[in-house]
Protein backbone atom coordinates (compact mmCIF):
# COMPACT_ATOMS: atom_id res chain seq x y z
CA UNK A 1 0.00 0.00 0.00
CA UNK A 2 1.23 3.14 -0.60
CA UNK A 3 -0.51 5.35 1.90
CA UNK A 4 -2.30 7.84 -1.00
CA UNK A 5 -6.05 7.76 -0.90
CA UNK A 6 -7.50 6.25 -4.24
CA UNK A 7 -7.55 7.99 -7.23
CA UNK A 8 -10.80 10.03 -8.29
CA UNK A 9 -12.14 9.76 -11.73
CA UNK A 10 -10.61 12.27 -14.12
CA UNK A 11 -12.80 14.05 -16.46
CA UNK A 12 -12.36 11.53 -19.36
CA UNK A 13 -13.33 8.77 -16.57
CA UNK A 14 -16.06 10.37 -15.55
CA UNK A 15 -17.15 11.69 -19.85
CA UNK A 16 -17.10 7.59 -20.55
CA UNK A 17 -19.44 7.05 -17.47
CA UNK A 18 -21.74 10.04 -18.69
CA UNK A 19 -22.10 8.45 -22.36
CA UNK A 20 -22.72 4.98 -21.01
CA UNK A 21 -25.63 6.74 -18.65
CA UNK A 22 -26.64 8.46 -21.75
CA UNK A 23 -26.90 5.59 -23.81
CA UNK A 24 -28.80 3.87 -20.81
CA UNK A 25 -31.35 5.88 -20.73
CA UNK A 26 -30.47 6.02 -16.76
CA UNK A 27 -31.51 9.00 -15.30
CA UNK A 28 -30.25 7.78 -11.73
CA UNK A 29 -26.33 6.82 -13.25
CA UNK A 30 -26.37 10.03 -14.70
CA UNK A 31 -27.58 11.87 -11.85
CA UNK A 32 -24.60 9.86 -9.64
CA UNK A 33 -22.09 11.79 -11.89
CA UNK A 34 -23.32 15.00 -10.18
CA UNK A 35 -22.07 16.72 -7.52
CA UNK A 36 -24.79 17.50 -5.39
CA UNK A 37 -25.01 21.64 -6.28
CA UNK A 38 -23.98 20.88 -9.93
CA UNK A 39 -25.22 22.97 -12.47
CA UNK A 40 -26.22 21.32 -15.98
CA UNK A 41 -26.89 24.12 -18.86
CA UNK A 42 -28.76 24.49 -22.23
CA UNK A 43 -27.32 27.14 -24.16
CA UNK A 44 -29.05 26.08 -26.94
CA UNK A 45 -32.70 26.77 -27.32
CA UNK A 46 -33.97 23.06 -27.54
CA UNK A 47 -38.08 21.73 -27.65
CA UNK A 48 -38.95 20.53 -24.24
CA UNK A 49 -35.47 21.26 -22.71
CA UNK A 50 -35.37 23.72 -19.57
CA UNK A 51 -32.41 26.18 -19.73
CA UNK A 52 -30.17 24.41 -16.50
CA UNK A 53 -30.63 21.76 -14.10
CA UNK A 54 -29.33 22.86 -10.70
CA UNK A 55 -28.24 20.67 -8.69
CA UNK A 56 -28.03 16.32 -8.98
CA UNK A 57 -31.47 15.55 -7.98
CA UNK A 58 -33.17 18.56 -10.71
CA UNK A 59 -30.55 16.49 -13.33
CA UNK A 60 -32.06 12.85 -11.96
CA UNK A 61 -36.05 14.61 -11.91
CA UNK A 62 -35.28 16.57 -15.51
CA UNK A 63 -33.83 13.74 -17.78
CA UNK A 64 -36.37 11.18 -16.10
CA UNK A 65 -38.94 13.22 -16.93
CA UNK A 66 -36.96 14.20 -20.67
CA UNK A 67 -36.31 10.14 -21.43
CA UNK A 68 -39.97 9.43 -19.92
CA UNK A 69 -41.76 11.91 -22.77
CA UNK A 70 -38.92 11.31 -25.78
CA UNK A 71 -39.31 8.47 -28.77
CA UNK A 72 -35.41 9.47 -29.21
CA UNK A 73 -33.90 6.65 -28.57
CA UNK A 74 -30.10 7.20 -28.58
CA UNK A 75 -27.92 4.25 -29.37
CA UNK A 76 -24.49 5.24 -30.45
CA UNK A 77 -22.07 8.09 -29.46
CA UNK A 78 -19.61 8.85 -31.63
CA UNK A 79 -16.97 10.96 -30.44
CA UNK A 80 -15.46 14.00 -33.09
CA UNK A 81 -12.42 14.84 -30.76
CA UNK A 82 -11.92 15.52 -26.96
CA UNK A 83 -9.94 18.65 -26.05
CA UNK A 84 -7.86 19.16 -22.91
CA UNK A 85 -7.64 22.73 -21.81
CA UNK A 86 -5.46 24.42 -19.35
CA UNK A 87 -7.71 23.73 -16.35
CA UNK A 88 -7.08 20.28 -15.39
CA UNK A 89 -10.71 20.16 -14.65
CA UNK A 90 -12.21 20.93 -17.58
CA UNK A 91 -12.57 19.05 -20.87
CA UNK A 92 -14.26 20.05 -24.28
CA UNK A 93 -15.96 17.32 -26.57
CA UNK A 94 -17.21 17.23 -29.54
CA UNK A 95 -19.72 14.19 -30.40
CA UNK A 96 -23.06 13.01 -32.15
CA UNK A 97 -25.35 11.49 -30.90
CA UNK A 98 -27.18 8.67 -33.36
CA UNK A 99 -29.78 7.21 -32.82
CA UNK A 100 -33.50 6.15 -34.06
CA UNK A 101 -37.08 7.60 -33.45
CA UNK A 102 -39.40 5.14 -31.77
CA UNK A 103 -42.81 6.56 -33.28
CA UNK A 104 -41.58 6.68 -36.83
CA UNK A 105 -38.14 4.37 -37.15
CA UNK A 106 -36.39 7.35 -38.75
CA UNK A 107 -33.12 7.70 -37.43
CA UNK A 108 -31.55 11.39 -36.18
CA UNK A 109 -27.86 12.22 -35.54
CA UNK A 110 -27.61 15.46 -33.33
CA UNK A 111 -24.11 17.40 -33.06
CA UNK A 112 -23.38 18.33 -30.31
CA UNK A 113 -20.23 20.33 -27.98
CA UNK A 114 -20.18 19.43 -24.36
CA UNK A 115 -17.81 21.52 -21.39
CA UNK A 116 -17.39 19.64 -18.80
CA UNK A 117 -15.22 20.43 -14.94
CA UNK A 118 -14.60 17.56 -13.04
CA UNK A 119 -13.93 18.12 -9.38
CA UNK A 120 -13.28 15.48 -6.83
CA UNK A 121 -14.62 12.86 -9.50
CA UNK A 122 -17.81 14.54 -9.82
CA UNK A 123 -19.27 16.72 -13.18
CA UNK A 124 -19.79 20.23 -11.00
CA UNK A 125 -20.67 22.08 -14.10
CA UNK A 126 -21.61 20.65 -17.65
CA UNK A 127 -22.34 23.33 -20.54
CA UNK A 128 -24.37 21.09 -23.12
CA UNK A 129 -24.84 22.69 -26.84
CA UNK A 130 -26.67 20.63 -28.67
CA UNK A 131 -27.71 20.74 -32.63
CA UNK A 132 -31.42 20.56 -32.97
CA UNK A 133 -31.01 20.98 -36.42
CA UNK A 134 -30.41 17.17 -36.71
CA UNK A 135 -33.39 15.87 -34.78
CA UNK A 136 -36.50 15.47 -37.13
CA UNK A 137 -39.73 17.50 -35.55
CA UNK A 138 -40.68 15.68 -32.24
CA UNK A 139 -37.93 14.80 -30.58
CA UNK A 140 -34.82 14.96 -28.46
CA UNK A 141 -31.83 12.91 -28.69
CA UNK A 142 -31.16 12.22 -24.64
Amino acid sequence: MSGLPPARPGPHDVLARYRRAILDRSADDLAGLYAADAVHEFPFAFPGVPARHRGREEVRAGYRALWGASPARPERIDEIAVHATADPEVIVVEQTVTGTLVTTGRPFAVPGLLVLRVRDGLLVHVRDYMGAAGLPAGGTPH
